[in-house]
């Protein structure tokens, strides 16, 4: 796998797509989303790291001297959360400020484009002159499996949400594919801040023109993949979620992982097998890879790292009970849509009388004072 930029002499510069993302102890996952990524054309790839103990910032250093991304520490400074602070540095960045085309996604989000072959390329293709994507989550769910397995995820997990779903509004929210350039104010987790003067055509994942959207939610009770999806492995099996859940939440450090996330994304419902046509090409990226011995030594502790983690927290006693309770739950039931529906009523009337807005950033318990009339506007418009 070559690094870089390429153009043969006399051609057309070509354009840049930069994916940026945030990771502490990823090691494992982080060989096939950058392969993955890179093979379905993204060119750049710039990640922050913080307080990694599995030598997650080891690999990416190695990874960086190879040519393959960009790796940028990102200590805890000041009272915003590690993946804001990430992102505010982001914008700094010259890979970002040279890239034609942004994306902000997690080691654990995969974008998986429909149309054609499977490429950005393809994906831009399908509509005229796109400034921008919101392509919705997929959840993955577990798909039975209980033993952390490090082979690749896309394998593993095969079983997902299916296509028309609103209930739980966590399970349904988007990232964008857009258009670098000066009307990009700055990134954020779902969707950048745009100069509100700017125009441009963005688009839903089934090719359909979308005005700006207030908030990280699309309600659709009708299918919504029709050019790409993210598939959001959030979960991966029931002992690897136990690391998770003590690391914690990303965007809101205070905020606890325990059953109510797994629920909200356990879905094994239907099977979804569109990234598999891209898995033999992985596999033997990934293994091209590992032939470099320090890139291998670092993987091979990761691994190790994480199984000795699993059973240490399989000795305490909150890990041994999540791990119990989430063998006894099975797959998340999807409810019929009219109780979907209800229940996303239920919860706006419930928001609007603590006065909250429904982004990821807030804490879904707990009442703001003062919500501006942009809030309830943000509220309705979910």
């Amino acid at each position: 796998m070559q690094a870089g930029h390429h153009r043969e002499a006399g051609a057309p510069e070509a354009e840049r797509f930069v994916l940026v993302t945030t990771m502490r102890n990823e090691a494992p996952f982080i060989l096939e989303w950058l392969v993955y990524h890179r093979l379905i054309g993204f060119t750049d790839i710039l990640v922050f790291t913080n307080d990694c103990e599995d030598g997650t910032d080891l690999m990416l250093d190695r990874l960086a001297a190879m040519g393959l991304l960009t790796h940028l520490p990102n200590a805890r400074r000041g009272k915003k959360t590690v993946q804001w602070q990430a992102l505010s540095r982001a914008s700094h960045q010259g890979v970002v400020k040279k890239a034609d085309w942004l994306m902000v996604a997690d080691v654990d989000e995969f974008l998986v484009v429909k149309a054609g072959d499977g490429h950005l390329a393809d994906l831009l293709a399908a509509v005229p002159e796109p400034r921008g994507f919101q392509i919705p989550w997929r959840m993955f769910g577990a798909s039975g499996r209980v033993a952390f397995d490090p082979d690749l995820v896309m394998a593993q997990f095969t079983r997902a949400a299916p296509e028309a779903l609103v209930w739980p509004w966590r399970a349904v929210q988007f990232k964008s594919l857009f258009r670098n350039g000066p009307h990009v104010l700055g990134l954020g987790v779902h969707q950048p801040k745009l100069d509100p003067a700017a125009r441009g055509a963005w688009y839903d994942a089934n090719g359909r023109p979308r005005g700006p959207v207030p908030g990280t939610v699309t309600l659709e009770t009708t299918p919504r993949y029709g050019l790409a999806q993210l598939n959001h492995y959030a979960l991966g099996s029931a002992e690897n979620f136990l690391v998770k859940a003590e690391r914690g939440r990303p965007n809101r450090t205070a905020e606890p992982i325990g059953l109510d996330y797994w629920i909200d994304r356990n879905f094994d419902t239907v099977e979804d097998d569109a990234i598999l046509r891209h898995l033999p090409a992985v596999r033997q990226g990934v293994a091209a890879l590992l032939e470099d011995p320090a890139l291998r030594a670092l993987s091979e502790a990761a691994i190790a790292w994480r199984r000795e983690r699993i059973e240490a927290l399989k000795l305490t006693s909150d890990g041994f009970y999540l791990l119990a309770r989430i063998q006894q739950l099975g797959g998340t039931e999807v409810v019929a849509m009219d109780r979907q529906l209800t229940l996303v009523r239920e919860l706006m009337r419930m928001r609007q009388a603590v006065s909250t807005v429904l982004r990821p950033e807030d804490d879904l318990r707990q009442p703001k004072p003062g919500a501006t009339d942009a809030a309830r506007s943000r509220k309705a418009a979910v």
